[in-house]
């Protein structure tokens, strides 16, 4: 685990300050369940999103799909730390997909606040599979 206490330092705050903001947007009539995710770019942008759900619940979006639109939208570039909140304000894990997603946009050394605190993102999808795989 990264030595970081995220509750005290700035950066992680204001993230987490902007995946609450985000949450208060998210579109979620069917479940209630409220999400949103921020991160920083390696240029010092914040990105975020929250979800969205639809009444055909295999098209509903994870706020990390948002948030991946909104890094691309601004330019790109690659994730360097990342949070995800629940509507109430509490830290939650990205599922699986938004893992693979966020490998994807951050590679292995993305900080990830977890419910455990802040690990990396090799620590959070060990072995992940990644556009080096593909050559």
């Amino acid at each position: 685990m990264v030595a970081t206490d995220p509750e005290r330092d700035a950066d992680w705050t204001a993230l987490r300050a902007a995946a609450d903001d985000a949450a208060t947007h998210a579109y979620a009539p069917y479940s209630g369940y409220r999400v949103g995710a921020a991160a920083r770019v390696s240029d010092g942008r914040v990105v975020a999103g929250c979800n969205v759900e639809n009444a055909a619940y295999g098209v509903t979006l994870c706020a990390e799909c948002g948030l991946v639109g909104d890094l691309h939208l601004g330019g790109g570039g690659r994730l360097t730390h990342f949070v995800c909140v629940n509507g109430d304000g509490d830290v939650i894990m990205p599922c699986g997909r938004c893992r693979q997603l966020l490998f994807e946009n951050g590679g292995p050394d993305l900080l990830l606040w977890t419910v455990s605190g802040v690990r990396t993102m090799a620590e959070v999808l060990p072995d992940a599979f990644g556009p080096e795989d593909l050559a």
